[in-house]
């Protein structure tokens, strides 16, 4: 039911689970009171939720790094040792693992499609006209939509309500997306359980007090869920991609669907669920005051005593501030995580229609010398706005035309000559960012070395350059569907309950008597 209640003994619970642990290992006892369906709470907002969910995800990463836990595995039976898995840390890292199982499944298959591998096994004679295996998909791909972890809760409706209750109450939470958000909580678990078991840095998030009916701007959406959830849903959304551009000559669509379709859901909470859940997300003033935010945010520069939320710099710079105080395992494991984007690269640049006849490593060093030449424009770029944008505005104008006409003479040079499809220019797209990406991950965290080689400022702009896109990416399709205003009532009437429909009409009255005082008042 939205909006989403917590109970406020959840919090206390982790504050005092180190007190546990010891009073445990010396032999003491603790007498715990539970009390079944406590209705304490309040009605809080995705952002709020979030917040709470990292810092007790922060808290249990400190817990699995603590010598309490690993003393109390070492002590217990069997039986006891489960219990404190399940009912600390284990929970937490059993959501991890499904993550990265995730992540392992596509870049599996990203291997297997982009060497041929895929190819052989379907076109093989054994695996021709395989109806059962399409079955089993199909009855896997069902599972995998996550209804069967909704089981416990309609046997406990059930058994106190009746059966009906409990299949009216699931259908009613499907309807509510209920669903769109427990995926978009499993990812805010995994992004910052596994950063505090990689970094540490576990931190205080004050949720606040506030009432929930305010629309968030879109600026804040993306502050807060850019390297959780953002980052990551347009990575998957990549392998996907990839995975159907050179899958679909010989794989049928049903089967497509079947194998992805859990993954594509996952996808589109991670990415559009903080505006699905936004109280007056698809109005079409409000998307306009957040485009005007977001572009304000966006270009403002940073500096000592400006705050994240005034200037993207300060925000970038505070987002990678746990590498600082990372140890050296902490920070090759950065830069081995980050490997990853590479691999885009590697097996994607064999598969233009100008490269299909060689497999010679020249094509690859061919394509770094591609991603070098375009860094060092940018570099230029960067030089030639910090020295000759405030004097000498003709000139810094000119280059920049004369680098714009340039790269249209090189495209256009290559659809006419070697005849480049324009599939083979989005393959290019989607092997060179993600290689950007990785090289700003790595510069992020050897950042000392890259500020004493005088680049920090180059980094700088190819990360807001990556921001950018990433912001335009998401806004798009939500001031597309804010274009319908049938839209916003339908999310305001399906997601939220009565009375915060209600007070939700009630602040925009109130929002709009607020702006009509001024004129008024110069009339």
């Amino acid at each position: 039911m939205w909006p989403y209640l917590f109970l406020f003994d959840l919090l206390l619970r982790d504050l005092s689970r180190f007190e546990c642990f010891n009073s445990t290992l010396r032999q003491g006892s603790v007498t715990h009171h539970e009390y079944l369906q406590v209705g304490k709470g309040r009605d809080v907002g995705l952002n709020q939720i979030s917040l709470f969910e990292a810092k007790i995800a922060d808290g249990n990463g400190e817990q699995t790094l603590s010598r309490d836990i690993y003393r109390l595995g070492h002590r217990f039976d069997f039986f006891r040792m489960l219990s404190c898995y399940f009912t600390t840390v284990g929970f937490y890292f059993s959501t991890l693992v499904t993550v990265l199982t995730v992540y392992g499944f596509l870049y599996g298959r990203l291997y297997l499609v982009l060497s041929g591998l895929e190819e052989g096994l379907a076109t093989g004679r054994r695996f021709i006209h395989n109806q059962s295996l399409q079955v089993a998909l199909a009855s896997q791909s069902f599972v995998q939509l996550g209804f069967l972890m909704a089981l416990p809760m309609m046997m406990e409706i059930g058994l106190e309500k009746g059966f009906r209750k409990a299949l009216s109450e699931f259908i009613l939470m499907q309807l509510q997306l209920s669903s769109v958000f427990f995926t978009f909580s499993l990812g805010t678990k995994t992004h910052y359980y596994g950063r505090t078991l990689l970094h540490g840095g576990a931190e205080y998030r004050p949720t606040g007090r506030g009432f929930v009916v305010f629309h968030a701007k879109f600026a804040d959406n993306y502050r807060l869920y850019s390297r959780s959830h953002f980052i990551k849903g347009i990575e998957l959304m990549i392998l996907l991609v990839v995975y159907q551009i050179f899958g679909q000559s010989y794989r049928s669509t049903v089967s497509y669907i079947f194998i992805t379709i859990s993954m594509w859901f996952m996808v589109g909470a991670w990415l559009f669920a903080p505006f699905l859940f936004n109280p007056s997300g698809f109005e079409w003033q409000k998307i306009v005051d957040d485009w005007t935010d977001w572009n304000k945010w966006i270009t403002n520069r940073g500096g000592i005593g400006v705050p994240p939320q005034k200037s993207w710099e300060s925000w970038w710079e505070k987002e990678h501030e746990h590498l600082k105080y990372s140890g050296t395992r902490g920070i090759l494991a950065e830069i081995v995580l980050s490997l990853r984007f590479f691999i885009y690269q590697y097996g994607l640049v064999y598969h233009l229609s100008i490269t299909k006849k060689t497999k010679s490593v020249l094509v690859y060093g061919i394509s770094w010398l591609v991603i070098l030449v375009v860094l060092l424009v940018m570099k230029t770029v960067s030089v030639g706005r910090r020295r000759f944008s405030a004097n000498f505005q003709l000139v810094f104008r000119l280059i920049k035309f004369l680098i714009f006409v340039t790269f249209v003479t090189i495209l256009i040079t290559l659809i006419a000559l070697p005849h480049m499809t324009v599939q083979d220019i989005l393959v290019c797209f989607l092997a060179f960012l993600p290689t950007g990406w990785g090289l700003l991950l790595i510069a992020q965290a050897c950042k000392p070395l890259v500020r004493r080689a005088g680049l920090w400022g180059s980094v700088r702009a190819l990360a807001r350059g990556y921001e950018i896109m990433m912001g335009l990416l998401l806004f798009t399709p939500i001031a597309f569907l804010a274009w319908f205003p049938f839209v916003s009532e339908f999310q305001t009437r399906m997601l939220f309950n009565q009375a915060f429909s209600r007070g939700l009409q009630i602040s925009r009255i109130l929002g709009g008597q607020k702006k009509d005082r001024p004129s008024r008042a110069k009339d």
